[in-house]
């Protein structure tokens, strides 16, 4: 009897359409069974939004290199939710997302869509895994994604996927680099970022005032352990994130000061 393969929930928020999530497929297909559920349309900086409005409609691509893959008209934690909730029979053993176009470091894993849809995974128990790449455009997705089969193929062997009853939740970032440079990985945590840049402030052709979100802050505390400072030395950042955000040394010293009542 043959021994079962894990089963791989793939999503991303770039859209089902987007080169990183078919290059990340074709690199871990040789993994186990993998199951694609993926936006319709670009969902970038959605962070961990459901859609609470209206219905939502999955679709089947017939055909294709993508045949077989799902797609939402939804955000990237309805994909995750919605396959976790009801369209799948079981749930998955891992959750994967990517591969983002562009890093997701800092505090853009608050805002990342990429995030959220591992983070939806490890809210239900399965371990989740977020991949992005550095700079945007594309270059070098096929050796961003033969480093992101290496680092799925760690966590299946792991004794990490899950630790004291927690799933893990890693965020991962891939330097733009030919895959023979992308054997160094270094186990961070988050570095810190300025302020956002100001908003764009344009005019409509009806006169109106519309404004464009500003760019993301330069970094300001990227030093050694940090994912900017991994990524700055040409390495892969692995950060092992939480969901607890509760702030527990506050916690204390706001009971020690009267904060409690009743």
């Amino acid at each position: 009897m043959s021994e079962r393969q894990p089963h791989i929930l793939v999503s991303n928020d770039d859209g089902y359409l987007a080169p990183g999530l078919l290059a990340l497929v074709n690199a871990v297909r040789s993994l186990g069974r993998i199951t694609v559920i993926a936006p319709e349309q670009n969902h970038s900086g959605a962070s961990n939004s459901l859609t609470l409005s209206r219905p939502l409609s999955i679709h089947r691509v017939a055909g294709g290199e993508r045949d077989g893959f799902f797609f939402i008209n939804g955000t990237p934690t309805d994909c995750v939710h919605v396959a976790m909730t009801g369209f799948l029979d079981e749930k998955p053993d891992l959750v994967i997302s990517g591969i983002n176009q562009g890093e997701n470091m800092g505090e853009d894993v608050l805002y990342s869509g990429t995030v959220a849809a591992a983070v939806e995974g490890v809210m239900f128990g399965v371990p989740g895994i977020a991949f992005s790449q550095i700079d945007r455009g594309w270059n070098r997705i096929e050796d961003a994604a033969k480093a992101a089969h290496d680092v799925v193929a760690q966590m299946l062997v792991s004794t990490l996927a899950r630790t004291e009853g927690t799933a893990t939740l890693l965020n991962v970032n891939i330097p733009n680099r030919p895959y023979a440079d992308l054997y160094r990985w270094r186990v961070t945590r988050l570095g810190n970022r300025h302020h956002s840049q100001p908003v764009v402030v344009q005019d409509s052709p009806r006169g109106d005032k519309i404004y464009w979100i500003g760019a993301a802050g330069d970094v300001k505390e990227g030093s050694e352990g940090t994912d900017f400072h991994a990524i700055n030395e040409g390495c892969i950042s692995i950060t092992p994130m939480q969901l607890d955000l509760s702030h527990h040394a506050r916690l204390a010293a706001m009971r020690s000061n009267g904060w409690d009542r009743g």
